[in-house]
C-alpha cells in the first residue's frame, strides 16, 4: 500500500516542499530510501524501526521504499524522521490518511517513541502557508516556535503515539497557541550603556550618525583608547526591530542553530564579533550544503571587526560584495543560495603595528615602511565601503579621572529613532530602502542636492584626498544622515564639511 506525507527541506533560510512517498510491498524485509538523502536520513531507517517497536506499534516486515521528492534535491538531517514513521504507519493502516494532505511533520525521533526539537522550523513555517499547507505537526519543543506565525495550525507533539492519535481522533488536539504577546524590544543591550563612556565626544557623535543612518564605521587609535567600549555600545543606540525585522533575523537564525528560546522571536538586533583569526566561508557563509555565516547571522545588526588589521587580507576581501549589495550569494555545484546580510559594519584597529603612531605621549617605533605593509592589509576598495573613518585619541588625565558625563543611549537612540522615521518616510515608495546608507545613484540625484558652496566644499575634498567616485557618494550619504540629525530638509554646506572629516584617513599609512 503507498502513502504519502509531506515534510519540508531548507534551501538557504527559505522552506523547500518535500514528499515522502512510502511503499509497503511484499518481497523480501528490508527499507530503501531514494531521493539524494544524506547519511542521517540513511540512518533513519534503523532509528525508526526501532523507534515504532518501542511506541508499540506493529512494524511490518515486508519490503519498504521510501521515495523523497523531488529526486534532484539534497536532502539532510533528522527532521524527516517524523514523516517517514507516520507513513509507514499510514501505509500499513495503522493511522488514518485524511490528514496527511494537510499538514506538514519535522521532527526527529528517538529510539524509546519520543520526539525531539530540530532547527529550522521557522523558516519552514514562514513558507507553510505559501505550499498550500494548513498546519505543522512538529516535535512540543518546536511549537512555539512554528506557532509565531499567524494564520497556521500547529500542533506539539511530545511522542509518536501522540501524532498517531491525532491522525486516528483529530477532534481531541487543538492547535498550540502562543504563550505571550511577542513584545520586540531591547533587553541585552539594556545594560550597556553609552553613558559609561569618558570624553571621546568626537566618537561618540560618529557612533550616532553611524546608527541613524546604518554607515559602516571603523575607530583608528592607539591601545585603551576606547575603540572597543564605543563600539560595542552602537547596539544599544540602535531601534528596536519591528516585526518583520525580527522575523527575518529569527528565521536565519533558526537554520544556523542559534535559538535559545524557541518561540520567541530574536529581540535584540544581532551583534557579531568573529575573532580575527576566522576564515572567508566562516564570514560569508559556505560548506557543500551552504549555511549563513557571520555577516549574515547579522543581518539587521551589527559585524564588530575587531582589530581589523590582523585579519588575512583574502579574508577582508570577501566583504566587499556584500557591503555593496546587502546580500551573499553561495554557489556550489549541485546549487546556488542567497543569503541577506544587510549589516552595519564597525571595526577597530591601532595606527600601526607597535599602537602608538600619532600619539601624543608614547614615541612611535615602527619604520615608515613597516607602517605601509601595516596598512597594505586593507585594500582601497574595502575602504571606500566603509563610511565613517574616525581617528581615536589618549584620553586626558582629566578625562581618566573624572566621572563620565555623557548622554545616556537613550537619549541618543531616540534621536536616530527619529532621523530614521525621516529616512523611512522618505524611502517609502522603496521596499529595499530603510536607511539612508542603503541609497543608490538615483537616490543621491533627488535627496542629495548641493548648492554651489556645498559643492565647491565636495569638489576641493575629492582633489585633496583623492577620493574616488564612490567614497564621495558615501560622503553625501553620511551628509544626508547629518542633516536628518538635524531636522534640515536641504543639505547644508556644514553637513557636507563633518562628512568629509570622517574621510580623513583613507589613505593613512
Amino acid at each position: 500500500m503507498l502513502a504519502r506525507v509531506w515534510s519540508a527541506s531548507i534551501v538557504g533560510i527559505d522552506a523547500v516542499k518535500v514528499g515522502v512517498e512510502v511503499d509497503v510491498s511484499g518481497g523480501l524485509p528490508g527499507i530503501v530510501i531514494l531521493g539524494l538523502p544524506d547519511s542521517a536520513i540513511q540512518e533513519s531507517k534503523e532509528r525508526v524501526k526501532a523507534t515504532l517497536k518501542n511506541a508499540g506499534f506493529a512494524f511490518p516486515m515486508r519490503k519498504i521504499v521510501i521515495n523523497l521528492t523531488p529526486a534532484d534535491l539534497r536532502k539532510e538531517g533528522p527532521c524527516f524522521d517524523l514523516p517517514i514513521s507516520v507513513g509507514i504507519l499510514a501505509a500499513s493502516d495503522q493511522v488514518k490518511p485524511e490528514l496527511l494532505g494537510d499538514y506538514l511533520f519535522l521532527g526527529e525521533v528517538s529510539l524509546d517513541g519520543s520526539l525531539r526539537p530540530i532547527a529550522g522550523v521557522l523558516p519552514i513555517a514562514a513558507s507553510a502557508r505559501e505550499m498550500g499547507i494548513v498546519g505543522l505537526v512538529v516535535p512540543t519543543d518546536n511549537a512555539q516556535e512554528a506557532a509565531v506565525v499567524e494564520g497556521l495550525k500547529v500542533h506539539g507533539f511530545e511522542n509518536v503515539s501522540q501524532v498517531a492519535d491525532f491522525l486516528n481522533e483529530p477532534q481531541k488536539y487543538q492547535p498550540v497557541e502562543l504563550e505571550e504577546k511577542q513584545d520586540v524590544g531591547r533587553t541585552e543591550f539594556n545594560r550597556i550603556d553609552l553613558k559609561d563612556v569618558k570624553g571621546q565626544s568626537h566618537a561618540r557623535r560618529a557612533l550616532e550618525i553611524a546608527a541613524a543612518g546604518g554607515h559602516n564605521l571603523i575607530f583608528v587609535g592607539p591601545p585603551g583608547s576606547g575603540k572597543t567600549m564605543l563600539a560595542r555600545r552602537l547596539p544599544g543606540i540602535l531601534p528596536a526591530l519591528d516585526f518583520a525585522e525580527a522575523l527575518e533575523v529569527t528565521r536565519i537564525h533558526s537554520v544556523a542553530g542559534l535559538l535559545k528560546n524557541r518561540g520567541t522571536l530574536v529581540r535584540d538586533r544581532p551583534f557579531r564579533s568573529p575573532h580575527h583569526s576566522a576564515s572567508g566561508p566562516s564570514l560569508v557563509g559556505g560548506g557543500s550544503y551552504p549555511r549563513p555565516g557571520e555577516i549574515s547571522i547579522a543581518h539587521q545588526g551589527v559585524l564588530f571587526l575587531d582589530e581589523l588589521t590582523e585579519f588575512k587580507r583574502d579574508v577582508l576581501e570577501f566583504l566587499r560584495q556584500p557591503l555593496e549589495d546587502g546580500f551573499v550569494t553561495i554557489t556550489r555545484t549541485r546549487q546556488s543560495v542567497m543569503f541577506p546580510a544587510q549589516f552595519t559594519l564597525v571595526a577597530s584597529t591601532n595606527p600601526c603595528p607597535c599602537g602608538y603612531y600619532g600619539d601624543t605621549i608614547q614615541e612611535c617605533s615602527c619604520s615608515p615602511n613597516k607602517r605601509e605593509q601595516y596598512w597594505a592589509k586593507l585594500s582601497g576598495p574595502l575602504m571606500d565601503r566603509i563610511d565613517l573613518q574616525v581617528a581615536v585619541n589618549r584620553l586626558k588625565p582629566e578625562e581618566i579621572t573624572q566621572q563620565p558625563k555623557g548622554e545616556s543611549s537613550k537619549t541618543v537612540r531616540e534621536r536616530v529613532q527619529k532621523a530614521r522615521v525621516i529616512a523611512v518616510q522618505r524611502f517609502a515608495d522603496e521596499t529595499s530602502v530603510r536607511c539612508n546608507s542603503h541609497m543608490q545613484s538615483r537616490h543621491l540625484s533627488k535627496w542629495c542636492q548641493l548648492d554651489d558652496s556645498a559643492r565647491n566644499l565636495l569638489e576641493a575634498a575629492i582633489r585633496k584626498l583623492g577620493l574616488s567616485a564612490r567614497a564621495s557618494d558615501r560622503i553625501l550619504k553620511v551628509a544626508r544622515t547629518i542633516a536628518d540629525l538635524a531636522g534640515d530638509e536641504n543639505l547644508q554646506p556644514n553637513h557636507v564639511a563633518e562628512a568629509i572629516q570622517y574621510r580623513t584617513i583613507d589613505r593613512m599609512q
